[in-house]
């Protein structure tokens, strides 16, 4: 049951990510957005139209079901922050040591960087194989229903997997 759902969440964070991929090259990447998957869709905080993400949301579906699977991964994803500050603070502890850190901060501070960059494909790695599925084959849109006012409008887009 616990795999049944995860697989779920990891469908609507491709969701998710193709929709945003497909909304910013129609308006540009001026604009903040924000998205979370669920087990029955996903919500995405942001000021934009409905009818925009419901063409978006429906574009990105068609794309991934007919193999553009790369729109799953995105390097604006929330992972990719968790990837790099567990990276870094890793590297941080390990360089560290427990005497002489003064004579070791530079040492902690290139480690830190070096680990922030080997974080961007990590990042992506762990989008591609854990938290995303661009397998939505069975996977149909049914519902987005809004929220919020102005700056602070969200939308839950529903998805249910068919039969």
């Amino acid at each position: 049951m616990v795999g049944k759902l995860v697989g779920t969440v990891r469908r609507n964070h491709a969701l998710e990510h193709a929709t945003i991929t497909v909304m910013l090259r129609r308006i540009g990447h001026d604009i903040r957005m924000v998205g979370r998957a669920t087990r029955d869709g996903y919500y995405l905080y942001a000021d934009v139209p409905k009818e925009l993400l419901e063409s978006s949301t429906h574009e990105a579906l068609a794309r991934l079901k007919s193999g553009e699977g790369h729109l799953a991964v995105s390097p604006l994803c929330g992972t990719n922050l968790a990837v790099a500050g567990a990276l870094a603070g890793v590297a941080s502890m390990l360089t560290m040591g427990s005497r002489n850190r003064a004579e070791r901060l530079p040492n902690v501070i290139l480690a830190s960087m070096l680990a922030v960059l080997v974080a961007q494909p990590v990042g992506r790695a762990v989008q591609r194989y854990l938290t995303t599925s661009p397998d939505l084959s069975d996977t149909e849109i049914v519902g987005i229903k809004t929220g919020g006012r102005g700056g602070a409008r969200f939308f839950k887009v529903q998805t249910r997997r068919g039969a």
